[in-house]
């Protein structure tokens, strides 16, 4: 059969202020989708993939028509739910009666909820979708019934029936590699500016699944009846070569902590550096996971830079995320890492469930005391599916409109705040945390290249907006 796996239409502006875009935009390469890509290709199948970060609306429908697919699936987080059903309205109407799939982190956890949002789609992938998106490619070229179909939502008639989840992919190594041939040019995939050293840059994951609960991140596996599941060493370096081999000179590693098995963690930056492969590469670790003899091993193969969740400077809120870390911890990691040469980006969260103003600028000076190379300050976002999307009364209140499900919006007040004041803390955090005369003279004298410079004016554009422009992080019409 004929599948177009596709994107809607998003703008760096839908998600970050106008002001400051250029100095955060990224385009990641979705892994996620161009996994099903690769297991459809596997099985036969004529796949093409259409990415909306590119391209307009009506050209997608262009690609379409052009294409003339049997099937299309469509990708959707929370912030662009509205713009996949626009996007399956309209080719309905414009294209014809192709049936629309659905998957992606909102109608995973949605299911088949989302059904009931418009009659254009078909049908939703409740959870992984390379199996899944295979059999039901089956079950439609053969003219089956999608009954009984595990890991599907569907309509029959008017009523919306939900079949029994897929049991997760026990064997990570049997599903294979992403295919990035789909992507078009590799150089259009870049992360967001300083956050990688050389281009072009592949996304590449070595597991799935967290063994933490943390109640602002969603994971299908919700439950941990799976832990972790992780791909076997001698896999994910093949695919490293076959990355090397298309061109790519720097890998994101997307794992949500690379160091959950310690061990393992050692062998893999071992067998990079004993096969003296030639690339830089960027990982997540949690504080209380790496020591000086994990972050060496990564910076003596070719890592540069890690990132290490901070999320708050306060102890009381770091136990209520349920980061099962301590401030020490905090301090003692991203201290270790600087001495051994990476560079160190630490995220933190406004508005936390019994967050104070005055523990949010505790935060911010905690930053500052911190001082890792890069900080970002985003907004708690209740996805759904998350803890804190199932307890939002008890918490606090939530935007109606699921655009501003973004981190960069108010989309979750807590009780102790309100959206005023987080819009106006994730100001004053980047205000003083990037006018630092110690972080301007650092970033100053790194300065030794081209791509350099243009990544140091960005910033400097974007610090003189948040100076001159008062509620810069605002989004209207938000409810």
């Amino acid at each position: 059969m004929r599948i177009a796996l596709v994107i809607p239409s998003w703008r760096p502006e839908d998600i970050f202020p106008t002001k400051t875009a250029a100095a955060q935009i990224n385009y990641w390469q979705p892994l996620g989708t161009l996994y099903v890509a690769s297991s459809l290709i596997q099985a036969g199948h004529d796949v093409t993939f259409i990415n909306g970060a590119f391209i307009p609306r009506e050209k997608i429908l262009d690609e379409l028509k052009r294409f003339s697919p049997d099937v299309i699936g469509l990708y959707s987080t929370t912030f662009g739910w509205k713009r996949a059903v626009q996007t399956a309205e309209e080719i309905k109407q414009r294209i014809g009666e192709i049936f629309i799939v659905v998957g992606g982190p909102y109608p995973i956890a949605m299911k088949g909820r989302c059904l009931k949002d418009t009659e254009a789609i078909d049908a939703v992938v409740t959870g992984e979708g390379e199996l899944t998106m295979v059999e039901l490619l089956e079950r439609l070229s053969s003219g089956s019934s999608l009954k009984g179909l595990k890991g599907v939502a569907y309509k029959a008639g008017t009523e919306i029936i939900e079949n029994p989840s897929r049991p997760l992919i026990d064997d990570l190594d049997s599903i294979p590699f992403p295919a990035r041939e789909l992507l078009g040019e590799p150089d259009m995939y870049i992360p967001p500016p300083a956050t990688y050293r050389r281009s072009p840059v592949a996304v590449v994951i070595t597991s799935r699944g967290c063994n933490r609960r943390c109640i602002f991140c969603f994971q299908i596996d919700r439950y941990r009846e799976k832990g972790i599941r992780y791909r076997s060493i001698d896999n994910v370096i093949k695919e490293i070569e076959l990355c090397l081999s298309q061109g790519y000179r720097e890998i994101k590693f997307i794992d949500d902590t690379l160091a959950a098995d310690y061990g393992r963690a050692i062998e893999l930056a071992e067998e990079i550096r004993r096969r003296r492969l030639d690339f830089t590469w960027f990982a997540s670790a949690c504080v209380n996971q790496v020591d000086r003899r994990l972050l060496q091993a990564f910076k003596d193969a070719g890592c540069w830079a890690i990132l290490m969740g901070a999320e708050s400077g306060v102890q009381k809120n770091l136990n209520t995320l349920r980061k099962g870390i301590t401030i020490e911890q905090i301090k003692k990691a991203v201290k270790v890492a600087k001495d051994v040469g990476l560079k160190v980006f630490t995220p933190f969260l406004i508005g936390i469930p019994g967050e104070t103003y005055e523990e949010a600028l505790k935060t911010i000076e905690f930053a500052c005391e911190l001082d890792p190379d890069v900080a970002n300050f985003h907004s708690l976002t209740p996805f759904p599916g998350t803890e804190l999307y199932d307890r939002i009364e008890e918490f606090g209140y939530m935007a109606k409109d699921l655009e501003d499900y973004t981190y960069q919006g108010a989309a979750f007040v807590p009780n102790t705040l309100s959206r005023e004041e987080i819009i106006r803390l994730r100001q004053i955090a980047f205000k003083r945390f990037y006018s630092r005369p110690r972080f301007l003279f650092r970033r100053l004298i790194s300065i030794r290249s081209l791509r350099d410079i243009k990544v140091a004016i960005n910033g400097m554009r974007s610090l003189f907006w948040l100076w001159l422009q008062r509620d810069l992080f605002r989004r209207e019409g938000i409810t």
